[in-house]
């Protein structure tokens, strides 16, 4: 049977309810390593460069269009009817190609999404050097218990697959499984789909006997995948899991081939998105998530996790949670700081013990040690600020900036009451509260002079322990009260 070797088109399946994931997520946009499951199909698909692209959706329609557009702007999608079945999304999907289009379907499933291109382009080649109206992608498992089983003849033909739930038991026993991917001469296979019924223990119009129909008076291709992970549906939350831990495994093993060095590979969790650079050393414990990318000679680690952030050359983070952040060429990050959405570290900066940093820029050489919130600010060059330091930017209202020149000493415990600006190389006292600007070279005090009430202990907390021990200290004499 002649047929085209040029034009592909390459249709989806993501229809299904998936009932089994007990979500009001539709199974196909759970994320693994930050791509929705449709979208590792999608780059699959789109690495084909089919002529056409076509989704099936039904469930949760709204959601998974919307998911497609993000990632497949030129895919189509069409919806599955009533009628129920994979055979029954295939006929749609086949309809909505041109009539013009003579060529070859790959038909994949949206819950797969470890089934590479190279793998795709093997089973193509070889139904189309075959020749054969269909192609089949099978595999061998030790468990086949949820798989259709390919049936074959003596002479090793593809005969059929048969469902789980309709097979016999000498059928259950076969090892050899359908992996629910498929190539078909798109002629023949609008034919099969046109012959099929609902006549099986589901009431479903299975894409499966497709294979059988095609089977008659024609040879079925079978294109037997080794690597049975490759062919993993998700179904359920265990092997949406089963799923992560594959593909996670694979993104750290080509980090490190790559000159990444990960001291537990069992604890770094990083998204496809993330970029690494060659001498990133990575310490246990380690999440990486969404657009981040770290640059060469950084250390990140150990129990930190950063979100959509870069990190500089030389840069140190540790024991950090960070999203939206930049951190710079050379500074040094953490333990337990937290850095939000607009922080920018700049190069050898400081960010100490218990920060936390919104919004704000820290200019080349900035330090913030310890047990601070800064936001909403702008804080100089070489500046320090002091342990205990607030930027208080919300007057209930509004947010107001904070800027602190360059070369700057605050004190301990200082509150900067914005909007304000300290000049350059000024100075605030500890425990000062900030309320009016501070000129450039000018050391801002607040506080009222101390006094010390002498015998205030005794006189009005008589019998406690701290008046106890007052009195010892004074001899065993009453204090004079001050």
């Amino acid at each position: 049977m002649g047929m085209s070797h040029s034009a592909l088109a390459v249709v989806i399946l993501a229809a299904g309810q998936g009932t089994r994931m007990k979500s009001a997520t539709a199974k196909v946009l759970h994320t693994l390593s930050g791509v929705p499951m449709i979208g590792h199909v999608l780059s699959t698909a789109q690495a084909l460069e089919p002529e056409h692209l076509i989704v099936v959706v039904r469930h949760e329609r709204e959601q998974v269009e919307a998911a497609v557009a993000d990632w497949a702007p030129e895919a189509r999608c069409v919806v599955q009817d009533e009628i129920p079945g994979t055979g029954r999304a295939l006929e749609v999907a086949i309809a909505a190609l041109p009539k013009a289009f003579t060529g070859d379907v790959v038909v994949v499933s949206g819950d797969v999404p470890l089934l590479d291109s190279d793998t795709l382009r093997v089973v193509l080649d070889h139904h189309r050097d075959q020749s054969v109206p269909a192609t089949i992608i099978t595999t061998v498992l030790d468990d086949p218990t949820g798989y259709g089983r390919v049936i074959r003849g003596g002479d090793g033909r593809v005969l059929r697959v048969v469902e789980e739930a309709d097979a016999t038991p000498e059928e259950h026993g076969v090892l050899e499984v359908n992996a629910g991917s498929y190539v078909f001469s798109r002629s023949a296979v609008a034919e099969a789909l046109g012959s099929i019924g609902t006549h099986n223990s589901q009431g479903e119009k299975y894409l499966t006997d497709v294979v059988e129909a095609l089977a008659t008076g024609h040879a079925v291709g079978a294109v037997r995948v080794e690597d049975s992970w490759l062919l993993q549906g998700i179904n359920d939350r265990v092997q949406l899991g089963e799923v992560q831990a594959l593909l996670n495994q694979m993104i750290v093993r080509g980090h490190q081939l790559a000159g990444v060095t990960v001291h537990d590979p069992a604890s770094f969790f990083v998204d496809l998105g993330v970029e690494l650079a060659s001498d990133v050393e990575i310490l246990p414990g380690v999440q990486l998530r969404g657009d981040t990318s770290i640059a060469s000679g950084a250390v990140i680690g150990p129990d930190t996790t950063l979100l959509d952030t870069t990190v500089g050359e030389g840069a140190v983070v540790v024991r950090t949670h960070a999203e939206g952040a930049h951190i710079r060429a050379g500074a040094n990050v953490g333990p337990f700081s937290f850095l939000r959405p607009g922080a920018d570290i700049g190069e050898d900066g400081k960010v100490g013990a218990f920060v936390e940093i919104k919004n704000s820029t820290l200019a080349r050489g900035a330090k913030v040690p310890h047990l601070s919130y800064i936001g909403d600010a702008d804080i100089g060059e070489g500046t320090n600020i002091g342990a205990g330091a607030i930027t208080a930017n919300y007057d209930g209202v509004n947010k107001h900036r904070t800027v602190v020149g360059s070369h700057s000493r605050t004190g301990s415990h200082t509150v900067f009451v914005a909007p304000v600006t300290l000049g350059d190389g000024s100075y605030t006292a500890a425990g000062a509260v900030v309320r009016r600007d501070v000129p450039a070279g000018a050391l801002a005090v607040s506080v009222a002079s101390q006094r010390n009430l002498e015998g205030w202990v005794e006189a009005n907390r008589d019998g406690t322990p701290a008046a106890t021990a007052a009195k010892k200290a004074a001899g065993g004499k009453k204090a004079t009260k001050g």
